[in-house]
């Protein structure tokens, strides 16, 4: 009895191995180049005010992390409890206005058909070129003018939709709706 050729074919899978140790060596120089910082962050909240700007400052924490944390929150000049929720409110808000805004203007420069909508969509990169430190005069004379300075509306609103968004959401949206 004989076995018909499609049965003696093997199938050929594909086995990906372990990576290299150089691959592992970048991960680690990525790796600690992502918690450099916040291990710095430490240092400097661990230790007292001469430490700051200390050039032979020591690498190993100080024992002052609960006592400066304590004094920063209890602070009665600065209050933190605010702070934070000004801080999730202003991210949570422009995160969802930025996904929101951007999926749309990226379907309509993906799908729709209008005139000029090529001039538009370069125009729209062409402003990621400009450096944000430029309009930040003309963004205060702005926010003034409306009455908004010292409010959230003035953080939230000019971040409301990013360029590179809706770049970004075009190109996705080209390939991966048809049309």
């Amino acid at each position: 009895m004989t076995v018909s050729a499609p049965l003696r074919r093997r199938r050929r899978t594909l086995t990906i191995g372990r990576p290299s140790p150089i691959v592992y060596a970048f991960l680690a120089v990525v790796m600690f180049a992502s918690v450099f910082p916040l291990y710095w962050s430490f240092l400097i909240g661990s230790g007292d005010s001469s430490t700051v700007n200390d050039p032979n400052m020591s690498w190993l924490p100080g024992g002052n992390f609960l006592a400066n944390a304590s004094s920063v929150i209890g602070n009665e000049s600065v209050n933190f409890w605010k702070s934070l929720g000004n801080s999730v409110i202003v991210s949570t808000v422009v995160s969802a206005s930025v996904v929101f805004f951007s999926t749309l203007a990226g379907y309509s420069f993906a799908k729709l058909r209008f005139r000029a909508k090529k001039g538009l969509l370069v125009f729209v990169i062409a402003t990621t070129a400009v450096p944000t430190q430029l309009g930040v005069v003309p963004l205060f004379i702005a926010m003034s003018a409306f009455g908004w300075t010292g409010t959230l509306g003035a953080v939230i609103v000019p971040a409301l939709v990013s360029a590179f968004g809706v770049f970004w959401m075009t190109q996705y949206i080209s390939q991966a709706l048809p049309d």
